[in-house]
């Protein structure tokens, strides 16, 4: 089966966590610019909470991989992308029921590979 990792880094993390799941054997990774907060509603370590919410930018990853990998994979982005602060990020694993390569029509896992 399929898995898609949606996962939510700090932008600073984003070139180690690219290049460490490019080794890993990651085929493709779609990333967009975001801005959000959590449970601090936007407040940094440190900072006093108020009533007011911040959105800080973040880096949403969007990677899609076959289910014996899902562990390396996320596993590797905990790693790298951990500052041990408040607002390091979330990882999402959805399943994902197809994936069909459009030029070819390839699907399943030989669409992502």
């Amino acid at each position: 089966m399929l898995r898609k990792i949606e996962c939510f880094i700090q932008p600073f993390k984003l070139d180690a966590v690219k290049d460490a799941l490019i080794k890993a054997g990651v085929e493709g990774i779609s990333v967009t610019e975001v801005r959000g907060f959590g449970r601090q509603r936007g407040f940094k370590e440190g900072e006093v909470i108020n009533k007011e919410v911040k959105f800080l930018p973040k880096i949403k990853l969007e990677i899609v991989v076959g289910e014996e990998v899902i562990d390396e994979v996320t596993k590797t982005i905990v790693k790298l992308a951990q500052t041990g602060k408040f607002g390091s990020g979330k990882i999402f694993v959805i399943p994902v029921e197809d994936a069909i390569r459009i030029r070819t029509s390839e699907s399943g896992i030989s669409a992502i590979t």
